[in-house]
């Protein structure tokens, strides 16, 4: 694949791993990112089974992510005096490895960044394919031609906006937002989450196990689907701060660490159903394809889906025709079956009071929570993934 331009957009978990394969392959890779430097914001996200940590080992990152995890992978449901209801296991609240996302950013981009040429702070405006390639014009760094585009660029990606059509086509509110932040530690809060929950309301808190001054506040609360601007701070901390007002609990002095937040995270939860990946030269990875926010596997799906597509580009000589068609009959079972009805605003934040009840009653049952991690780990382990490394 030495001669094979890649044109990839996102440098978030997926965009990264896709240029370390290409570039193992032999492609000529360039990465480009709306953000200005990788991003420092998100929550911690985990890896689990046979399938993740393989990928993951033969990547050759899973001792260096080992030793920033975050060895807390539990999660205890409270009420507003602080009293356990239910905890779940880290099994199944953390997989086998959970990680900032931040840290797996950073690996991840450092393990191929002298062989990838990184565009940040610019975005792609348009794309046009011709016979022998894709002519993608940008924000910031003008016009040139590459072989292939794929968009790893998420849940809103701009790349199916433009290669495919427009994101109403794809993607469905579920009717929750969710959002994170960081802030000064709670007193008597430890590493492991608490959350606290009223109908259609959740609210967590964490503190940090590798900075005890700092705490991760996280939120849930159910919505119809709201009008607000992407990267306008005080307009997304107004619709927070109005969807968790007069819950009690730590909620108060969370409200106040997001006052004074300089960034968050913020987002609907839903679904990404794209018919085909790939149309063209330009094809879907990662949450662009399949995602569903916080849908528990997707951003271990996302480093499967990176071996996978660059194993197949390499298997087919650059072919993207057949390359293409290989990757997704390999990856969309695989993706869909965790996909198809997972909804986490439905566990994290119940709409209603019968619904928290039923919940809470449900994961206080040992061998209900047992049954979740066994079914996890099931659904995180592929068939026997190709070595396309031979």
């Amino acid at each position: 694949m030495r001669d094979i331009r890649v044109l990839i957009s996102g440098a978030g978990v997926a965009g990264p791993a896709l240029a370390y394969w290409l570039t193992h392959h032999g492609a000529r890779v360039t990465v480009v990112e709306a953000a200005p430097a990788l991003r420092t914001s998100g929550f911690a996200v985990d890896f689990r089974g046979p399938t993740h940590l393989g990928v993951l080992e033969r990547m050759g990152v899973l001792d260096e992510l080992r030793a920033v995890q975050t060895h807390a992978g539990a999660m205890s449901c409270v009420d507003e005096h602080g009293r356990e209801i239910f905890r779940l296991p880290a099994e199944f609240a953390g997989g086998d490895l959970e990680v900032r996302r931040r840290d797996l950013s950073r690996v991840l981009y450092e393990r191929a960044a002298d062989r990838v040429e990184y565009l940040f702070g610019d975005t792609i405006t348009a794309l046009s394919e011709t016979s022998t390639g894709v002519v993608v014009d940008f924000a910031r760094s003008g016009s040139r031609t590459v072989d292939l585009v794929v968009g790893a660029d998420g849940l809103h990606s701009g790349v199916r906006a433009l290669g495919f059509g427009p994101e109403t086509g794809f993607v469905r509110h579920l009717g929750h937002y969710l959002a994170g932040w960081d802030m000064p530690a709670v007193p008597g809060v430890g590493s492991v989450p608490e959350q606290y929950n009223l109908p259609g309301r959740m609210a967590s808190i964490a503190t940090d196990p590798r900075d005890p001054a700092v705490g991760g506040a996280f939120v849930v609360f159910a919505a119809p689907r709201l009008e607000y601007a992407d990267r306008d701070l005080g307009q997304q901390k107004a619709l927070i701060t109005r969807a968790l007002s007069g819950m009690e609990w730590h909620v108060p002095r969370l409200l106040a660490g997001l006052a004074a937040a300089p960034e968050l995270y913020f987002d609907s939860i839903s679904r990404v159903v794209v018919p085909h990946w790939s149309t063209g030269r330009v094809a879907l990875l990662g949450d662009a394809a399949w995602g569903v926010t916080l849908g528990g596997m997707g951003v271990g799906t996302a480093v499967v889906g990176a071996y996978v597509l660059a194993g197949e580009l390499a298997q087919a000589g650059g072919d993207h025709v057949t390359a293409f068609a290989a990757y997704e009959e390999r990856m969309r079972g695989y993706a869909s079956k965790w996909q198809r009805g997972a909804n986490p605003g439905a566990f994290l934040a119940p709409k209603t009071a019968f619904g928290l009840r039923f919940r809470n009653t449900m994961f206080s049952n040992g061998l209900v929570r047992r049954m979740l991690v066994r079914s996890t780990k099931s659904l995180a382990t592929a068939p026997e993934l190709p070595d396309y490394l031979d």
